[in-house]
């Protein structure tokens, strides 16, 4: 099992290279050519919604993405620390929270769109994103 990790700093600019290092290695790791693009808009949805909850949390820390290459799949996880609250739970300054909700929601709903295995958890101490897509091993050469 193989796994390239990234982490960079909560800002848009940085997103863009987080989806084209997952593309290269999505291609590189089996994933079929014609889902390629799918990989990149989800990693794109996932990452831009990571570096949002951490800009409008105030959170200096990276955002983390995992690449992992396994037996017949392969996997990205994008990773926050922002914290969650229960639905209906209001943080003290937090601003136009039911806003966030709304953008948070279609992010997922995107994401779930593009990805047909997706698995979202959050806690307090952040949340995590892992998208799924199956892999076919490399043709190897007749000698």
């Amino acid at each position: 099992m193989a796994t390239v990790e990234l982490r960079f700093s909560a800002l848009p600019e940085h997103v863009r290279t987080a989806r084209l290092v997952a593309a290269a290695v999505a291609r590189r790791s089996g994933v079929d050519e014609a889902v390629l693009d799918e990989v990149r808009l989800a990693v794109g949805e996932a990452c831009t919604r990571a570096v949002g909850l951490h800009q409008s949390g105030g959170i200096t820390a990276p955002v983390k993405v995992s690449l992992i290459e396994e037996e017949k799949q392969f996997s990205i996880e994008v990773g926050d620390e922002a914290p969650r609250i229960a639905p209906g739970d209001r943080v003290p300054g937090s601003g136009d929270v039911d806003v966030d909700a709304e953008e948070d929601e279609m992010g997922l709903a995107v994401i779930s769109g593009l990805v047909d295995d997706v698995e979202v958890t959050a806690g307090e101490h952040g949340g995590l994103i892992r998208m799924t897509w199956p892999t076919t091993p490399p043709a190897t050469a007749l000698g």
